[in-house]
C-alpha cells in the first residue's frame, strides 16, 4: 500500500515538474511562433508539399522558440517574482533553480537550431539563430530601459514566417519580407493591449513600457491605432505580389477591417475592456490570415 502512494506521489511530482518544464517555453507565445512559420513555409512552397521538411522547420522553430522563453525567464526570474502575471512561474516560485531553467534553455534552443540547419537550409537556421539572439540580447535588456523595445523586440517576433520560407525555398523574396512585415504590425496592437491591462504589473517591475510612461494613454491609443491601419494594405501586398489570389485578398481584408474596428474603440475609449478585447482579437486575426492563406492556395 505504502509503496502505491509513493509511486502515485512520484507520478505526481514528474508531472507537474514536466509541467514546469513546459510553462518555460511560454508554449502559447512558441506555438504561435510555430504557426506563423508553418504557414511561410507553405506559401514558399510550389508544388507538393514535402512533409519531412515541413515536420523539422515546425519542430525546430518551437525548439528555438521554448529555448528563448525558457532563457528569457532565466534572465527576468527576479523581475518576474514582482508581478503578479509572473509570480508563479517555475523559477520565481521556487519550483526550478536558475540552473535547470539555464541548462534546459541552451540544450533545447541549441537541438532547434541543429535540427534546421541540419533537416532543413542553413538560412533558415541562420534566421532562427538572429531571431534568438535579438530576443534575448537585444529586447530582453531593452525592456528595462525604454517602452521602444517593444517595437524593436517586433524584430525578433516577426522572423518566423521568414524561417518558414527560408526553409521552403532557401532564399528571401519580396513575399518573405511581406509576411515579416504583417507579424511586424500585428505585434504592436498586440502587446501594447496586453502592456495596457498590465501597466500596473510592469510598473511594479520597474518596466517602462508605453502604457506604464503615456499617463494618458493617448501615445498607447494612438501607436496601436496606427498599427491597425498599417496592417492592412501590408497584408494585402501578398495579392498583389501575385502569390495569392481573391479569396486571400477578401479575407484579409475583413480580418483586417474587424482588426481596426477593435484598435478604433479602444482609441476612443481608453479603456482595460477595450483592451482585452482588443488583445483576443489579435489572437484571432492570425489564424484566420492564415486559414485564407490556406484556402486560396488550395
Amino acid at each position: 500500500m505504502n509503496a502505491d502512494f509513493e509511486s502515485q506521489g512520484t507520478l505526481t511530482v514528474d508531472r507537474s515538474r514536466f509541467a514546469d518544464y513546459v510553462t518555460l517555453t511560454k508554449p502559447e507565445l512558441t506555438f504561435l511562433s510555430a504557426v506563423t512559420a508553418l504557414g511561410g513555409f507553405y506559401l514558399g512552397t510550389s508544388g507538393s508539399i514535402p512533409l519531412a521538411t515541413m515536420f523539422h522547420t515546425l519542430f525546430g522553430t518551437l525548439l528555438v522558440g521554448g529555448g528563448a522563453g525558457a532563457l528569457n525567464q532565466f534572465i527576468e526570474r527576479e523581475y518576474d517574482a514582482q508581478m503578479k502575471r509572473t509570480e508563479n512561474r517555475p523559477l520565481p516560485s521556487g519550483r526550478l533553480t536558475p540552473v535547470e531553467v539555464l541548462l534546459f534553455g541552451v540544450l533545447i534552443s541549441a537541438a532547434g537550431l541543429a535540427e534546421l540547419f541540419y533537416f532543413t537550409t542553413s538560412l533558415a537556421g541562420i534566421l532562427a539563430a538572429i531571431t534568438s539572439t535579438t530576443y534575448l540580447f537585444l529586447y530582453t535588456p531593452l525592456k528595462r530601459i525604454t517602452w521602444t523595445s517593444t517595437i524593436i523586440g517586433g524584430i525578433p517576433g516577426a522572423i518566423p514566417p521568414m524561417i518558414g520560407w527560408a526553409a521552403a525555398r532557401n532564399d528571401l523574396t519580396a513575399e518573405a519580407w511581406v509576411l515579416f512585415g504583417i507579424l511586424f504590425f500585428w505585434q504592436m496592437p498586440h502587446f501594447f493591449s496586453l502592456a495596457w491591462m498590465y501597466r500596473k504589473d510592469y510598473e511594479r517591475a520597474g518596466y517602462p513600457m508605453l502604457p506604464v510612461v503615456d499617463l494618458t494613454g493617448n501615445r498607447t491609443a494612438l501607436q496601436i491605432l496606427l498599427f491597425c491601419i498599417g496592417l492592412i494594405p501590408v497584408s494585402l501586398l501578398l495579392t498583389v505580389l501575385g502569390s495569392l489570389g481573391w479569396i486571400y485578398f477578401a479575407g484579409a481584408t475583413l480580418a483586417g477591417a474587424a482588426f481596426l474596428f477593435f484598435g478604433f474603440d479602444l482609441f476612443e475609449t481608453r479603456s482595460n475592456a477595450s483592451a482585452r478585447t482588443l488583445f483576443f482579437a489579435s489572437l484571432l486575426y492570425l489564424p484566420l490570415l492564415l486559414a485564407f492563406i490556406v484556402i486560396d492556395k488550395l
